[in-house]
């Protein structure tokens, strides 16, 4: 599995590139802040949601400490998706939140 470290999507982003993210972690806990731009759909329902997403695209992963965003990125994986896991989650993201 493809990962990526909180400081290398931070820079990423703040040189503008484009990034598909996914924070997989539940309504309540995205609501006390979430990577700008990151979709949230939790892990309890990627499942039944991910026909929303494109198979052509990479997306990165995100949870609170990595361990969600993990399992989230093996079952996309299995299905045909190109994703990477963010380790550490948000518990290491210094980057603004919205």
């Amino acid at each position: 599995m493809k990962q990526i470290t909180p400081a290398d999507v931070e820079q990423k982003l703040s040189a503008k590139e484009e990034l598909q993210l996914i924070d997989v972690r539940e309504t309540d806990e995205v609501a006390q802040g979430k990577i700008p731009g990151a979709q949230n759909i939790p892990l309890g329902l990627l499942e039944f949601r991910m026909h929303e997403l494109d198979k052509k695209k990479e997306y990165t992963l995100v949870c609170r400490s990595g361990g969600r965003s993990g399992m989230a990125a093996e079952l996309l994986d299995r299905n045909g998706y190109h994703v990477i896991n963010m380790t550490g989650g948000m518990l290491k993201w210094n980057g603004p939140t919205e």
